[in-house]
């Protein structure tokens, strides 16, 4: 719970006013709940002393019983409008509170580097974000408001009822003990029970969106039973944590009745005797079992909400675990901003790791600006590692990459991915029209600059001819579109942005022939004047660049123009003349 409270508490601090305004009302509710009965024991004994019994009070009269029976109504109107305000204040603390967490928490995760993304499933982290965020925020209403409230009541009345009766008083005071005994260690099994529950059901949503997500394929192998058995297994472990931790909640909930139905009746039959011995009157026999009753309903309650809680401690738990990730790539406290920027990007004895395997073993390259170098070579021989390093999608383990003569670890991070434009195999969109999408580029540009960019990365005509034009929704990453409209579209983004630095990697892989001419024309237009690094696999890509570098095993093997590694290289020759021959012959068939 305490790991929870520091989690949030930099978001609820600036709502100090409307906690502070919420804890007078709240302790204004409280009062009034002590005055309640009061007009009540006033009542009771005014009447036996009319029938002649000293009780202390005065007889009653019509104008004192109006009198009392108006105080009450002014009191129980006191305590629902302070209720009121005291709810609204909180909820709006608790929303607020909420927002500013989840904003905070989702920026803070989409900093974290390519390699946690890579560890762990999206689907727990949304999870994280989102419903336990959202759980926390329910809680906090629902259970911490109402928690609060009764624990002022219930001190505040024991300390009256021990001004009211020392003696009886002893009996609740011990029924309080037994209760914070008996919650004390329910509340750390409902919170590991709840823990493990909120694990599963992330389990659930990764199950979920895994097999959604991958749709064609389930369907296309006829995977529809087994994932519907993993997710069904998914399922019931969620359930059956969840029940476990509820079972815990309604032990202590009855435990606790227990607890109240023996304190109440001790002090009925402690009381009624005392009332016969002259040591009480009716009307403190009466005021003393109202406040024991409403004392112990908050006891009850306090079962109830103790089980939340914990519920609530558990979200908050998975939510700080999230947040207590570090950042693997920052920018430096005195980050440097280029203005210009030319564009020379130089590696120099670079290693670099991922997932601990050693993938980069100390390559210098330089790339000049303006120059279109394309990197090839087998798959996994580090090609894509390289070019991560020139957004810091990961960091070198030795050795130094700079731009412009500037080590990248020296720029601003925001600023160093600015200046570069990048794309992957797969152009990823999001949802909204096309419009929109290839205006990510750059958000304050014009509806014309837009279209600019289209016409030159050869997506205008294909646009153009959809039924609502630029103003067409793609859809979730972009399935309503083709892989080549896609990249075409992604092409246009990057012209958009005019970034002095381009990565394309992989821009060409998976597409038809058809698709890859047009998307070879677009990138054409992209790259030029720009620097450029390119991994590809296709030799039609390669064969159009200023310098080819050939990696293998993570370190450089092949180094020239395209003509001069064909005129030299065997093993080069090779790669091209087999990968040309397939292209042609995918070309021809369909044809």
């Amino acid at each position: 719970m305490r790991q929870t409270l520091r989690l949030v508490g930099p978001d609820a601090a600036p709502q100090w006013r409307l906690m502070a305004g919420g804890t007078v009302v709240l302790l204004a509710e409280v009062a009034f709940r002590v005055m309640e009965p009061w007009p009540l024991k006033v009542v009771i004994d005014s009447l036996v002393a009319s029938m002649g019994r000293h009780t202390g009070s005065a007889p009653a009269t019509t104008s004192s019983l109006v009198g009392l029976g108006v105080a009450l109504l002014v009191i129980v109107a006191g305590r629902a409008g302070c209720n009121y305000l005291a709810t609204v204040a909180f909820a709006l603390v608790g929303s607020r509170t909420a927002a500013s967490l989840r904003s905070r928490a989702f920026h803070h995760v989409q900093g974290l580097s390519q390699q946690f993304h890579a560890r762990n499933r999206s689907a727990d982290t949304v999870q994280r974000l989102i419903a336990d965020v959202n759980r926390m925020q329910e809680v906090a209403v629902t259970a911490g408001l109402p928690m609060a409230a009764n624990t002022l009541t219930l001190l505040v009345m024991v300390v009256v009822m021990v001004f009211l009766d020392p003696l009886l008083a002893t009996i609740v005071v011990m029924a309080v003990a037994a209760f914070a005994i008996a919650s004390s260690g329910n509340s750390r099994r409902i919170s590991a029970a709840s823990l493990r529950s909120r694990k599963s059901e992330g389990n659930l949503a990764n199950t979920a969106q895994e097999a959604l997500g991958a749709i064609k394929v389930v369907q296309a192998y006829g995977l529809e039973p087994l994932l519907h058995e993993r997710f069904t297994g998914a399922n019931t472990v969620s359930l059956s944590e969840g029940v476990r931790s509820r079972r815990i909640a309604a032990r202590l909930e009855r435990s606790t009745d227990v607890i109240v139905g023996v304190a109440t009746a001790v002090v009925m039959v402690g009381g009624g005797i005392r009332v016969l011995n002259g040591a009480m009157s009716p009307g403190d026999l009466v005021l003393f079992t109202t406040y024991l009753r409403t004392t112990m309903k908050p006891l009850r309650d306090m079962a109830k909400y103790t089980g939340r809680i914990a519920r609530a401690a558990a979200s908050g738990e998975r939510v700080a675990d999230l947040m207590a990730v570090e950042p693997e790539i920052v920018s430096p406290r005195d980050a440097t901003v280029l203005d210009p920027v030319r564009g020379m990007v130089h590696f120099d004895h670079v290693r670099a790791a991922y997932e601990g395997r050693q993938v980069l073993h100390g390559v210098s390259l330089t790339v000049v600006p303006g120059e279109h170098v394309a990197l090839v070579g087998p798959s996994g021989s580090g090609k894509s590692t390289l070019v991560s390093l020139v957004v810091r999608a990961l960091d070198p383990t030795s050795g130094t990459v700079s731009l412009d003569g500037h080590s990248l670890d020296e720029l601003d991070l925001k600023f160093l991915r600015s200046q570069v434009s990048v794309l992957h195999q797969e152009a990823v969109l999001l949802t909204g029209t096309i419009r929109e999408n290839i205006r990510l580029g750059r958000p304050d540009a014009s509806d014309g600059e837009v279209e600019a960019a289209a016409r030159a990365a050869h997506a205008h005509d294909f646009i153009t001819q959809m039924p609502d034009g630029y103003d067409t929704a793609v859809g979730e990453r972009g399935g309503t579109l083709s892989g080549g409209q896609r990249q075409r579209i992604a092409i246009a983004r990057a012209l958009l942005r005019d970034s002095p630095i381009v990565i394309l990697d992989e821009a060409t892989t998976g597409l038809d022939p058809a698709s890859t001419l047009a998307v070879l024309e677009a990138i054409d237009g992209l790259v030029a004047g720009r620097t450029t690094l390119t991994v590809t696999h296709d030799p039609q890509a390669a064969m159009r660049v200023d310098r080819v570098v050939w990696i293998q095993d993570g370190r450089i093997r092949l180094e020239g123009s395209p003509q001069h590694l064909m005129d030299t290289s065997d093993e080069f020759r090779r790669w091209a003349n087999s990968h040309l021959s397939d292209f042609f012959a995918l070309e021809g068939s369909g044809s």
